[in-house]
């Protein structure tokens, strides 16, 4: 079970939303690039990047400190990116720029055409964020809630060749309310590619829990404002997991 740590940027530092609202953004640091040399330092396995502005902008702008953590992780764990990600072009630029995976989210239930060519341009590389409501997919950064089902949706972007599916609980996101565990399970279950949890982690307990389903297909877990607020300790979080595995 990979503990993966979040940087969320917005205006070029690294802040926590508390359920996708920008006005609710909590600055943890001037410096993204110094954080995520920190995190690197404390065990972590993989990085997972969102350019907040770009989500709700519908294109990139937090490209250059998204450069700077590349270039201060150098190339020593992999990284994943989304936010505003629309294009092919886009992907190819932040993939020549050193990122590994890219999240395509809202693009992916508005343009699944999109997602489709993304998935057989650039194979191995792709990866869907879903964000659901009591099992409704939401887009444009939350802000709006979908019919479209979390599962058939998945299902569907399977077939389409993305790598993994990323689930957050938007109701949970930054509010330290635990995982959604029977729901992330339920997503596990009906597809066959791994599902990455996401949205409130709080602390060890929660990592207990997901590591207890991990054989149904769940590969890792993103956090953010537990790591930075110190309801959670990363480096005990991923130790724990590596004696639970």
């Amino acid at each position: 079970m990979l503990i993966i740590p979040a940087i969320d940027l917005k205006d070029g530092h690294c802040v926590r939303l508390k359920q996708g609202l920008m006005d609710q953004a909590t600055i943890f640091s001037e410096s993204p690039a110094d954080m995520a040399k920190h995190w690197l330092e404390q065990g972590m396995r993989r990085m997972h990047l969102v350019d907040l502005n770009g989500a709700f902008a519908g294109k990139p702008v937090n490209e250059q400190a998204v450069r700077d953590i590349v270039d201060a992780l150098g190339g020593e764990v992999p990284v994943q990116l989304g936010g505003g990600i629309r294009d092919l072009e886009t992907i190819s630029r932040y993939l020549d720029n050193g990122v590994n995976y890219i999240i395509i989210g809202t693009a992916a239930v508005k343009i699944p055409g999109f997602l489709h060519d993304a998935c057989n341009a650039f194979p191995g590389q792709i990866i869907v964020g879903l964000d659901a409501k009591d099992g409704k997919v939401a887009v444009n950064g939350w802000s709006k809630l979908t019919q479209h089902d979390v599962i058939d949706l998945a299902k569907k972007f399977e077939d389409y060749g993305v790598e993994a599916v990323i689930y957050t609980d938007i109701g949970r996101d930054g509010m330290l309310s635990g995982v959604n565990i029977e729901a992330t399970v339920k997503l596990a279950q009906a597809i066959n590619i791994p599902v990455i949890a996401s949205g409130g982690v709080t602390n060890l307990d929660d990592v207990h829990k997901l590591c207890a389903v991990e054989h149904e297909g769940i590969q890792g877990v993103i956090t953010g404002r537990a790591i930075y607020e110190g309801t959670l300790d990363f480096a005990a979080a991923q130790t724990l997991a590596d004696e639970l595995a």
